[in-house]
């Protein structure tokens, strides 16, 4: 069976590059998709406290026949529970409704620039990181300064950042900051959430010299960037389709026809973290 190249973290640990992630699914269906996505050979899951999925994710753990040592497993830190106690609480619950006594990998979820809360709650990260109940710990939707502002204050660089990237929406400055301060991109909505990315002509040109579909030539262009990718699907064929992806070998002609699509802002689809809080 293909298996995904593990990524380092600036605290030492490893993350498998290509992930599962279950964002719009619904509890009861995360126990049989992540199920087949651990058939299919993923092995790093990707979930959060919003999804409302941890659970579904939970039993498909317990009922998988591996060991947590042979997975990785993500959740993140919704807005309304952003603060220093109340982030260890919700870690507590999260971790019941997942069954495990260690995580993986723990990202505070948004930013929240008007809630203002965002430098304790990566203080309260950085306590369970040292109480080794977390591996590795991170961010999601945050800023070049809001990531400077939080290494700063603490001393402590997350070990990866999870914002939306896709050819659209390449983030190529983001992540140039990024490998300077050592901290890995990880993207979400890789292949553009079904917003008409998929038919480019560009990327329909290169799957069809690649004997390949338009989704495994983007996620192959992710891998190919350095950039942790968690494609969501519930349907088993595209499940197994991302994963194929790894076997996607792109030309670097290919890879620079990709980076040209970028829009820049204008390709954001979903909500700026500099300027968007949620409750």
């Amino acid at each position: 069976m293909t298996t995904s190249p593990n990524l380092t973290f600036n605290d030492g640990h490893t993350i498998p590059q290509l992930g599962y992630g279950v964002w719009q699914v619904e509890d009861n269906v995360a126990e049989d998709v992540v199920g087949k996505a651990f058939k299919a050979g993923y092995r790093h899951i990707d979930t959060a406290k919003i999804y409302g999925n941890e659970g579904g994710v939970g039993r498909a753990i317990a009922s998988s026949g591996l060991s947590h040592d042979d997975m990785f497993i993500t959740t993140k830190l919704w807005n309304s529970d952003q603060g220093y106690e109340s982030t260890l609480k919700a870690f507590e619950d999260s971790m019941d409704l997942l069954g495990l006594e260690t995580l993986d990998l723990y990202l505070i979820h948004w930013l929240q620039p008007k809630q203002g809360k965002y430098l304790d709650t990566w203080k309260a990260l950085i306590e369970l990181q040292k109480q080794g109940r977390v591996r590795s710990i991170g961010v999601s939707n945050f800023t070049v300064e809001t990531l400077n502002e939080i290494i700063d204050a603490t001393g402590v660089v997350p070990a990866i950042h999870q914002v939306e990237t896709h050819p659209y929406f390449n983030q190529s400055e983001l992540r140039a900051f990024e490998a300077e301060k050592g901290i890995l991109h990880q993207a979400y909505s890789p292949i553009g959430s079904g917003k008409g990315l998929l038919d480019d002509a560009v990327l329909q040109d290169i799957a069809t010299k690649r004997n390949a579909s338009p989704a495994q030539v983007v996620l192959a262009w992710h891998l190919a960037l350095g950039n942790v990718v968690i494609p969501k699907s519930v349907t088993e064929s595209r499940i197994v389709e991302n994963w194929e992806a790894l076997d996607v070998k792109l030309e670097d002609e290919d890879i620079e026809a990709i980076n040209n699509l970028d829009k820049g802002a204008e390709g954001r689809i979903g909500a700026d973290p500099a300027t968007s809080d949620f409750a």
